[in-house]
């Protein structure tokens, strides 16, 4: 029997970081899905509660780790 369960690693300020952060997880090979209460899109005033990123209970803490070493990169000139 799988565990189907979801859990929420983070809430962010907008759609945009949470996109990103998806991304990265995704190209880690972990599935992410973004849920905002902002009906789809179209009222993105709505986000009070922010952004959230979740992913399956299995892969949380393995995404809570791609993510914190995430926040330390940043790109410059000499990296590109």
């Amino acid at each position: 029997m799988s565990d189907d369960r979801i859990e929420a690693i983070g809430a962010f300020l907008n759609r945009i970081d949470a996109d990103l952060a998806r991304g990265a997880l995704e190209a880690e090979g972990i599935v992410a899905t973004v849920a905002a209460d902002d009906a789809a899109g179209t009222r993105p005033h709505l986000w009070m509660s922010g952004v959230r990123l979740l992913v399956r209970a299995e892969d949380a803490e393995r995404a809570r780790e791609i993510l914190r070493a995430a926040e330390g990169r940043v790109l410059t000139r000499d990296d590109t």
